[in-house]
């Protein structure tokens, strides 16, 4: 009777970072051994790939979800680890989280990057589809975080918050490259960058708006931020002349400039929008009537004068 070939080892848990163990042709054990094919080795991973590893499975989990909802041994699940190991490379959720963020972070921030060529508004329409399709793929985690409403919310997230929102405020002001930008047009790139961000917010609740008309509206109301700011500054109206001589027609700018010519044909609109550009005319101050000195006093008007007793 011939003997039973033994059992080849198992193979090591997903989980592990030790290598399988090996027979001498394989990690199956003998060759041929209960006609089973050989199984590829897994590659021990190193404590870098490990901990990039474990922030790109987080990344995607918390993408998904709120923050408050993942939990570590979802991330261990994910990435194929024991819930020990995730804790070897991070002390916590929180710290895996705003690691997390950290890194999604750059990848946002990055994606305002754009070169200084060609029409001011066809670059930003460029940068925000960029953006909304960040926004779009990381949507559950970052509203509950930009909402204020995420339990995972601390210093070190807003702050990572915060230098995105620097990073896209000093990319815009780079495509407009203005030696000295003003305070008032700072506030009125700042203003924007928070306005997009909260609309974009509320796109993800509903997407009752297409995406691509989002970011075409998004970019008018840049052009539109910025027009009325040169309205304010004879220096910066200066600069956008040439602004818009580098637009075409259909581009956001020359799409919004015939949206707004469009609404002057609206019966009576060009009228009022006239009668309001009128400068008003200066009226004449009027002197408050005073009584002279040298004109009787009409005593049947005024009532008795008032005389000073005589000595």
């Amino acid at each position: 009777m011939a003997s039973r070939t033994p059992s080849a080892p198992s193979p090591a848990p997903a989980h592990s970072d030790r290598p399988e163990r090996t027979g001498p042709t394989g990690p199956a054990g003998p060759a041929g051994s209960a006609g089973r094919p050989e199984r590829p080795q897994r590659r021990r991973l190193s404590v870098d790939e490990r901990r990039e590893q474990l922030i790109a499975v987080a990344l995607e989990l918390f993408s998904r979800r709120p923050p408050e909802e993942v939990s570590i041994d979802d991330i261990a699940a994910a990435a194929g680890a024991s819930r020990p190991l995730v804790y070897h490379y991070f002390a916590g959720k929180q710290a895996l989280y705003e690691e997390s963020l950290r890194r999604a972070g750059r990848e946002l921030a990055g994606r305002f990057e754009e070169p200084a060529e060609g029409a001011l508004s066809e670059r930003l329409y460029r940068v925000m589809g960029r953006y909304l399709d960040f926004v779009q793929s990381h949507g559950p985690g970052f509203a509950a975080l930009l909402r204020g409403g995420s339990v995972a919310a601390s210093t070190h997230t807003s702050a990572v918050i915060d230098e995105v929102r620097q990073a896209a405020h000093e990319q815009i002001l780079s495509h407009l490259a203005l030696p000295a930008p003003s305070p008032a047009l700072r506030l009125a790139v700042r203003a924007w960058i928070a306005n997009a961000e909260i609309t974009s917010l509320e796109w993800l609740a509903d997407r009752s708006v297409p995406l691509e008309e989002l970011q075409l509206h998004l970019v008018q109301e840049f052009v539109a931020a910025l027009t009325l700011t040169a309205a304010r500054e004879p220096a910066l109206a200066a600069e956008l002349a040439g602004f818009f001589a580098d637009e075409r027609p259909d581009g956001p700018t020359g799409r919004l400039v015939r949206d707004l010519a469009g609404l002057l044909t609206v019966p009576g609109l060009a009228e009022a929008v006239t009668a309001l550009a009128v400068e008003p005319a200066d009226e004449p101050a009027t002197e408050p009537a005073t009584e002279r000195a040298d004109e009787p006093v009409d005593e049947a008007t005024t009532g008795p004068a008032t005389r000073p007793a005589a000595d």
